[in-house]
């Protein structure tokens, strides 16, 4: 079980990763408690949700970037999909489009999901790229299109009162099928896949789905032995706002039971429950703002976020 080291919830300085201030010998022991880790997850792939503010603070991004460098250098398989959400309201906003949503979910029009892929599979995907390939990585962006990668259908949304009753939402998808062949060509040639989460339809329509979704079904598909999700929380929390570290599947329904989970956190879980039922051995939701929490989580003993068990 992993220990939960009680991380700070805010961003520290980026200076703070300078290791010059520990002992030769302290930063060997640093380095030889990852080893059996490196050789337990060697050659296996790790699919990466990248959202939140990971993803908007410059120091973060930095880091990430490298934390996905080391793990494929040592021998891992990370392959990283991504949200956009504030660079698309952003986008909008410029264009003087109002966002209209129903039932949290964006109602995207054609105008809309023109703006969702240009903001994704251009902007915020090449920058994720460029960052990976600054810090030594060699990153390819992708989005489902590519490779016939995700087949999606229009996404049919009840109503939350009345079952009876279905939402248009517009172009917002689900998932038909995944075809991960090119993720893992790109995979066994040394590349890092970077994921828009844009699916197309029978009629070749485009389809913007949650991110999350996307990132739980891929590690499903691609037998990921982990799904790490970066978010703005410190992982789930109890009751009283303790941090749990260490959950199996059936301890996350009786969260769910007893009201302990509900708001924004829902449909992450369900996107994780879903992955560690389905063969992916632990589900990661971690704290994207604490730096390097991702190479923490998966490479030492500390805990920073919740890991989901499948059994």
């Amino acid at each position: 079980m992993k220990q939960d080291p009680s991380a700070p919830a805010t961003a520290t300085s980026h200076a703070q990763g300078d290791l010059s201030h520990i002992p030769p010998r302290d930063k060997a022991e640093l380095l030889s408690q990852a080893l059996p880790y490196i050789r337990k997850y060697h050659g296996k792939t790790i699919v990466i949700k990248y959202g939140g503010n990971a993803m908007t603070d410059p120091a973060l991004q930095q880091d990430f970037a490298e934390d996905v460098v080391l793990l494929k250098l040592v021998g891992l398989n990370p392959v990283v999909v991504h949200g956009g959400g504030p660079q698309i309201e952003d986008a909008l906003n410029k264009l003087g489009k109002k966002g209209h949503f129903i039932q949290g979910m964006r109602v995207t029009d054609e105008e809309t999901m023109s703006v969702v892929e240009w903001v994704l599979a251009g902007e915020v995907q090449q920058d994720i790229v460029g960052l990976i390939n600054v810090a030594g990585g060699k990153a390819v962006g992708l989005t489902g299109r590519d490779g016939g990668m995700i087949r999606a259908k229009k996404l049919k949304m009840v109503d939350k009162d009345d079952p009876a009753k279905e939402h248009d939402v517009g172009q917002v998808g689900d998932i038909v099928a995944i075809d991960p062949s090119v993720v893992k060509a790109l995979q066994d040639d040394q590349f890092i896949p970077v994921i828009s989460p844009i699916g197309f339809g029978e009629s070749n329509e485009s389809y913007n789905i949650n991110a999350d979704v996307v990132a739980g079904k891929l590690a499903e598909v691609l037998k990921a032995e982990k799904l790490v999700l970066l978010t703005n929380t410190p992982g789930v929390l109890d009751k009283a706002g303790n941090l749990l570290t260490d959950l199996s599947a059936r301890e996350i329904d009786e969260l769910f039971a007893d009201g302990t989970l509900s708001g924004g956190m829902l449909p992450k879980i369900a996107s994780a429950l879903d992955a560690a039922r389905s063969g992916v051995k632990a589900v990661h939701i971690i704290d994207g703002r604490v730096p390097h929490a991702m190479l923490l989580e998966i490479l030492s003993e500390q805990a920073y976020g919740t890991m989901i068990r499948s059994h």
